[in-house]
């Protein structure tokens, strides 16, 4: 499996996200917030401002222009919060997690999304699916940015990120491991006539590429989401939630509980 690698300083934007991260004892450095003129800070700001002081994290009031400085989203609410640098967890863990849950592995594998919007919401809808990871390529591909963890809504402190170095080898060690690999490719078989009730890795494409190749190829079963109107394919994290709940669907018959 994949060693682990460091990110860069994570900015956490928004207040939901950053008041997830303190509410979950994430580590936080330093939080910075709106100051507006003659005024004390009220609602959230005040409530994530004590709760930082608390963690021992340092609040730090900045103008505003500070802060549109700072963003990578562009609504960060008043509130940034800067972390320290956070490990990508391994393929492995997450397969450790299954196990300790007594769940069958879940995982969602993309492969080529460079849109961090995208990346940050399949990383919340895997995290309310119940998926215990979610595995991306460190190259041509999107990582954990503010903007990611802004777009998950906070989900991105409850789930498992790896970053692989291949993709396609990441794959045989699923499958080495009993995990069915399950392609979205809209030449495969419809969704509703396949069974995702086992242990499964999701692989997912970027929109208009799709998968590559080398990954599709290692592909137990490839799977497609019915079209019926004019539009031939759906934006890639749309796709992976539809996708997700399938398996979720799977999961919750009586059968396979």
């Amino acid at each position: 499996m994949e060693q682990p690698e460091q990110v860069e300083s994570l900015l956490l934007e928004g207040r939901k996200a950053v008041l997830e991260a303190l509410n979950h004892q994430k580590p936080v450095d330093r939080v910075l917030l709106r100051r507006d003129k003659d005024k004390p800070l009220e609602g959230t700001l005040r409530v994530i401002a004590a709760k930082a002081k608390e963690y021992g994290a340092t609040v730090v009031e900045v103008e505003r222009g500070k802060l549109d400085a700072l963003s990578e989203t562009g609504h960060h609410q008043g509130v940034i919060a800067i972390c320290p640098a956070k490990a990508y967890s391994e393929v492995g863990d997450m397969l450790a997690l299954a196990a300790g849950r007594g769940e069958k592995p879940f995982l969602i594998v993309l492969d080529g999304i460079t849109d961090p919007h995208n990346l940050g919401a399949v990383i919340r809808t895997a995290e309310a699916g119940g998926a215990h990871g979610v595995i991306i390529p460190k190259r041509r591909a999107a990582g954990l940015t503010g903007v990611v963890a802004k777009t998950s809504a906070g989900a991105v402190e409850h789930m498992m990120v790896a970053r692989v170095t291949n993709i396609a080898r990441t794959l045989e060690a699923l499958k080495a491991a009993g995990v069915w690999i399950t392609c979205a490719d809209m030449d495969g078989t419809d969704m509703y006539a396949s069974d995702f009730s086992g242990p499964v890795a999701l692989l997912i494409g970027a929109e208009g590429e799709g998968v590559s190749r080398l990954a599709s190829e290692k592909a137990d079963f490839k799977v497609k989401i019915p079209m019926l109107g004019k539009i031939s394919a759906l934006n890639a994290s749309v796709a992976a939630g539809v996708l997700i709940y399938e398996v979720v669907r799977a999961r919750l018959k009586p059968e396979h509980r």
